[in-house]
């Protein structure tokens, strides 16, 4: 089996929007939200969430040679935050 190099510590920008709108989505539907926020609209709660860096997630990404790998979060989100000033 071929060993693919892929950043296990990177988003992109599918899996952060993915992120985000499945939070929001939990958020919208009762779940707790994990941040002091004065919002109340469910994406920018998710949002708030991302930014603080307390997204209760896990991304398991298929590779295209069937490996799979477990991304660490606390770390990607921290990058893309990093990489990506202002956003999301």
């Amino acid at each position: 089996m071929i060993r693919m190099e892929w950043p296990e510590d990177k988003l992109t920008r599918f899996e952060v929007a993915r992120i985000i709108s499945a939070r929001a989505l939990q958020i919208a539907l009762g779940a707790p939200v994990l941040v002091k926020s004065d919002k109340i609209d469910a994406i920018e709660l998710a949002k708030e969430e991302f930014r603080r860096e307390v997204v209760p997630v896990t991304i398991r990404r298929s590779l295209p040679n069937g490996e799979i790998r477990l991304v660490a979060i606390k770390k990607a989100v921290e990058n893309w935050l990093r990489d990506h000033p202002g956003e999301p």
